[in-house]
């Protein structure tokens, strides 16, 4: 009879490479095994919405995490993965996307970006909304704030995606939206910008409704600039539409005697109520100014350059004040000019000769009352006056042949005495000044054209 059993020394290092060698087994196994569930688990997800999805196989259990936009769809994935072949048992750490509420979403531009903040209801929602920003906004800077989370309204992709589309319609502001209300605020890129938004908003998917637009409209400029050494008027900015732009253009026409207008004016949207009725007075206050600047933006009017004349400047800031529309405010930057070295009576005579050359004196239609556009005219007229303070001057006034003589005779004297009175009244003495009418004696062209007439229609300056 044999003893207990024992080990023999001789055989157990053989268990040591079986042993290895059932590991080695085990392993070669269960490797693939596992990477095969990790692939048949995504695979099966791959129609459910989800986001930070994880899986992780050890032997025949799988643990899932993910975060999912609906409780539906955390216990489809779960049973999804339950229902892969092999899967003993499924881990489940999946979790609900936090509920925002009230569901915001939002677009902000400032100066060197826009900023896309708030939630998004789904990942995919959320590329879409980069790549229209990123598409639409021309090389601007988007950057990415948003969260995911549930609770987004029906149809938001859509009314999101048209409000990126307004953003780029802003220079500066931010787009709002808090569950079914949209509401804007900032600056409009350009003049008609925030009508072109307003328009937009029309559009609006089915629910949502605007809370607030605050979108303000930029200023509405016009702008003109007297060169006295290009001599020139430059025209730019904004006007309201063809029939104002052919307004303004006429009266700078008309004022500026001497002056080439260059006209950049372009047709926009949003001017101010009374808009030509400010300008073209304003032109008439910038065409008395030797250099001059003005700008016209919204309501505020803004005239610099110097007066001719000590009483010119006081005179356009009275005169300005009065004519302008009810809510136009002027603000007023004038300063005169130095005199200009006295000259002699021949060279007076010329200065007179070569400004009347330039433009006619203007009056009223049969009657001897100035017209405000010829008021650049007699500015300079009155400077050439100071600068021969001891020259006697003759006004003479002519007319053409329309009319009886003794009409036109009485009519000329009139006007020729208006322009000395108002010489005095610009602080001339009165008896350096003579007026006299000479009716149509004294034609300088036939009076049998229009233009004509109209050469023989003037003022002259006479030192004598």
């Amino acid at each position: 009879m044999r003893g207990p059993f024992r080990w023999s020394s001789k055989w157990w290092p053989g268990v040591i490479p079986l042993a290895v060698l059932w590991a080695i087994a085990a392993w070669t196994d269960t490797a693939p095994l596992e990477s095969d569930l990790v692939a048949q688990s995504t695979a099966a997800l791959k129609d459910i919405v989800l986001d930070k999805t994880r899986i992780t196989v050890a032997g025949r259990d799988v643990t899932l995490g993910a975060d999912a936009f609906s409780e539906q769809g955390r216990r489809s994935a779960v049973a999804q993965v339950e229902a892969v072949p092999g899967v003993r048992l499924v881990d489940d750490e999946t979790h609900l996307v936090p509920e925002a509420k009230p569901f915001v979403w939002s677009a902000e531009r400032d100066v060197v970006r826009v900023t896309l903040g708030g939630s998004a209801p789904l990942p995919a929602s959320k590329g879409k909304l980069l790549e229209a920003a990123r598409a639409g906004l021309g090389g601007v800077e988007v950057a990415d704030q948003m969260n995911l989370a549930r609770g987004a309204p029906a149809r938001f992709d859509n009314a999101a995606l048209l409000l990126i589309d307004q953003i780029g319609k802003l220079k500066d502001g931010k787009i709002t939206i808090s569950d079914d209300k949209v509401s804007l605020s900032g600056m409009a890129r350009e003049l008609g910008g925030r009508e072109a938004i307003a328009a937009a908003l029309k559009n609006l998917p089915e629910g949502f409704s605007v809370a607030a637009n605050e979108i303000r409209a930029p200023p509405y400029i016009f702008e003109a600039y007297k060169d006295p050494v290009a001599v020139t008027l430059t025209l730019s900015g904004d006007v309201p539409d063809n029939n104002v732009h052919a307004t303004i253009a006429a009266a700078a026409a008309r004022k500026f005697y001497s002056e080439k207008v260059v006209d950049n004016l372009k047709a926009s949207v949003g001017a101010p109520g009374g808009f030509a009725a400010a300008v073209v007075p304003a032109l008439g206050a910038l065409s008395r100014l030797s250099t001059g600047t003005l700008v016209v933006s919204d309501r505020e009017v803004k005239l610099s350059g110097d007066a001719l004349y000590d009483a010119a400047a006081n005179q356009i800031r009275a005169g300005l004040t009065k004519d302008f529309p009810q809510g136009f405010q002027l603000k007023a930057d004038i300063s005169v000019k130095p005199p200009a070295a006295p000259v002699d009576a021949t060279v007076c005579q010329q200065l007179f000769s070569e400004l009347l050359a330039k433009g006619n004196i203007r009056f009223e239609s049969g009657r001897a009352d100035i017209l405000a556009d010829s008021a650049g005219l007699l500015d300079g007229l009155i400077e050439t006056a100071l600068r021969c303070p001891t020259a006697n001057i003759e006004i003479a006034g002519h007319t053409d042949t329309d009319g009886d003589d003794a009409s036109n005779k009485m009519l000329s004297e009139r006007r020729a005495q208006a322009v000395a009175d108002y010489l005095v009244r610009a602080g001339l003495p009165a008896d350096r000044f003579t007026a006299a009418g000479y009716g149509s004696t004294q034609p300088v062209a036939a009076n049998d054209t229009d233009e004509g007439k109209a050469q023989n229609r003037r003022i002259e300056f006479l030192v004598r």
